[in-house]
């Protein structure tokens, strides 16, 4: 029983302290709160004395798709190949040729953007569009002279709608799809999945154009600046390693690499090569110590806080006992209803792991967890605490000093993540009935 109320108060104070107190300045230094309760949280859980503490440590290195070790790693290896570039100005060049070739005033860039990013997601995984194209839409805005709203709200939704369609565009699929029974194939997940993805995308698309298109008549007042790379080796040493990461994690699933080793080894070869050339021109690498102070460190506590809490409550038998309570009737909009709302409280893959085995108690089928994955995929836009990919997305607004708020997050959440969970849902209950 202690452990359920450490863990309720944890997620209330969390969410609190993003609301009313998300940073504590110290002199120059500005650490974000959220991390500093989930620790805190998971230190008194265990200092209750209720958790099989050498039990816990073997899940942490389980060999598991949502192992929080392999999932902080890559995380991490994907943002420093992206900040890379970002500090080499390649964002603000390619900002300033788009916009110096921009026709046809903002709703059609605003379409681009977003069929373009959930194309891509589809292929590659949500966290890398966002990683990616986030930079790219703060520098371009400003140097348009545009409201960048749109077009943030446009690529974090695409993202994070159309990375249901793959098992390989969220290591929430994959961690449900292999844990559920026998484990699910990629054909077999495709059959499925497809059309309540589509249907989310729809509905989204339509929302987001609803919310926006007011906003999109504004003309497009700015004029590119010329941007000059000057570092033009480690330019394409950085583009190169950022590419062949991004193929190898499409398809990774099928040559049977995990996506972590794909991103640390890209990340490890960059920083080589970097090494290597600025040996060569003796000279200080100090575009390597920019990425490692840039790197989100704060989802090292924060991931590992809430996954020990989670494992702990399932250890304890608090997930089967929810998942007996659940039953099964009504499966996919209960699972997927509750799964969208747990992944606002705890994050999207704590939660996965939590559901998995309030899914395999209860004997709750397929429908569960396909609806789980809805969830755990739509959750993300509803508040910044949904998925790591919304607290990296709001790391580099912050950077930029673009303001997107919990009540940001709420207002996009209620507008377009609350539409395209019904439509997925509705889909998917449609789908498995056939």
């Amino acid at each position: 029983m202690a452990n359920i109320i450490v863990f309720a108060v944890t997620c209330v104070a969390m969410i609190l302290c993003v609301l009313f107190f998300p940073k504590l300045t110290i002199g120059k230094l500005h650490i974000a709160t959220y991390w500093m309760v989930a620790l805190l949280g998971a230190a008194v859980m265990l200092a209750c004395g209720q958790t099989d503490v050498v039990a816990l440590g073997k899940s942490l290195i389980a060999d598991t798709t949502v192992n929080p070790l392999k999932i902080l790693v890559l995380f991490l290896s994907m943002t420093i190949l992206s900040v890379f570039l970002d500090e080499l100005g390649f964002f603000r060049f390619l900002a300033s040729v788009i916009l110096r070739h921009a026709h046809g005033g903002q709703k059609r860039l605003f379409f681009a953007l977003y069929f373009t990013v959930s194309a891509l997601t589809v292929f590659t995984s949500n966290d890398v569009i966002v990683l990616s194209f986030t930079p790219f839409i703060c520098y371009f805005a400003k140097n348009a002279k545009i409201d960048p709203m749109p077009y943030l709200a446009a690529e974090f939704v695409g993202a994070n709608t159309w990375s249901m369609a793959l098992l390989i565009g969220n290591p929430t699929n994959i961690y449900l799809s292999t844990a559920y029974g026998d484990g699910v194939d990629f054909v077999s997940y495709l059959g499925v999945s497809i059309l309540p993805t589509v249907a989310a995308g729809g509905v989204s698309l339509l929302a987001l154009w609803l919310l926006f298109r007011k906003r999109l008549n504004a003309p497009i007042l700015g004029r590119a600046n010329r941007e000059i790379v000057g570092d033009k080796l480690c330019l394409g040493v950085g583009i190169a390693h950022l590419a062949v990461c991004t193929v190898l994690l499409a398809i990774g699933s099928y040559i049977g690499i995990e996506m972590w080793i794909v991103a640390l080894c890209c990340a490890g070869s960059l920083f080589l090569f970097t090494l290597i050339i600025f040996a060569f021109r003796r000279q200080r690498p100090r575009i390597l110590g920019g990425c490692l102070k840039r790197a989100p460190w704060q989802l090292v506590p924060f991931l590992l806080s809430m996954f020990v809490m989670t494992e702990a409550l399932n250890m304890q038998g608090t997930t089967a006992a929810i998942g007996n309570f659940l039953g099964t009737d009504f499966a996919v909009f209960k699972y997927g209803a509750l799964s969208f709302f747990a992944s606002n409280l705890i994050n999207n893959i704590p939660m996965s792991v939590f559901f998995s085995s309030m899914i395999g108690a209860a004997g709750a089928g397929e429908g569960a967890m396909y609806a789980t994955v809805v969830g755990s995929n739509l959750g993300a836009f509803f508040t910044p605490i949904g998925a790591l990919a919304g607290l990296m997305f709001s790391s580099i607004l912050a950077e930029h000093e673009i303001k997107f708020g919990y009540l940001d997050f709420l207002k996009l959440g209620v507008t377009v993540a609350l539409p395209a969970l019904a439509a997925a849902l509705g889909t998917l209950w449609g789908v498995l009935l056939i």
